[in-house]
């Protein structure tokens, strides 16, 4: 009688890439820095590892709420448009300003935390 064999596991889908750039207490330029983070995920893009790009800016807690969601929609299109410009195409690019929301470090409202004034780029 013919032994059974086990069907192969399935690898798990690897974990999306996510590309982290910060910015200074209101504003929207992107710094040095920022634009090094920029590169790295332009050259990932570029070396086909993906082809959907999620690109969301958020904020602190300091500010109004309406003022923090312009600022986080300012801050995406600067990122977006920094990856336009080294190649990525803003066709596979969903670009959204998310303002207050979904902070990485959680605060009490009026907290300056620099690690919540950020854009995400997230490989899909």
């Amino acid at each position: 009688m013919p032994v059974p064999v086990a069907a192969p596991a399935a690898w798990p889908a690897p974990p999306p890439q996510v590309f982290l750039v910060f910015f200074d207490w209101d504003r929207a330029d992107i710094t040095p820095a920022g634009m090094d983070i920029i590169r790295q995920a332009a050259n990932a893009y570029k070396s086909g590892s993906s082809v959907r790009l999620q690109v969301s800016g958020y904020t602190d807690l300091s500010g109004s709420r309406g003022y923090n969601q312009r600022l986080s929609e300012r801050r995406a299109n600067n990122v977006a448009n920094a990856l336009a410009g080294l190649g990525v195409t803003r066709g596979d690019m969903a670009v959204s300003g998310r303002g207050e929301n979904d902070p990485r470090v959680p605060t009490p409202p009026g907290v300056r935390e620099p690690q919540n004034r950020r854009v995400e780029i997230v490989f899909t």
